[in-house]
């Protein structure tokens, strides 16, 4: 919502950011006053999401880029969150003993 180098300093754009919220606030609040604003039922917002996720797994580029960084993770932790759930759960059985 900040200003740019390159634009001009007027009208809503031109306001701090402060202000421009204050104003969108009141122009959702009167929103939900005059029964205009729509809220969401728990299957419309569970339907959107649906829809959301179908649309930007249709980029493959993107998606791409999530499994990269997933598996950089992986490699980043060394493997030790797998080991850290065994321990968590009360460790291992070997040999009739808990390993710790």
């Amino acid at each position: 919502m900040a200003n740019n180098n390159n634009q001009s300093n007027r009208g809503f754009a031109g306001m701090d950011e402060d202000k421009q919220r204050e104003i969108a606030a009141q122009g959702g609040r009167a929103a939900h006053e005059s029964g205009n604003a729509h809220e969401f039922s728990s299957e419309e917002a569970r339907e959107a999401g649906r829809k959301g996720g179908e649309a930007v797994s249709q980029d493959r580029e993107h998606m791409s880029e999530i499994g990269q960084k997933g598996g950089q993770q992986r490699q980043d932790d060394g493997g030790n969150q797998g080991n850290n759930q065994g321990n968590n759960q009360g460790g291992r059985q070997q040999g009739g003993r808990q390993q710790k």
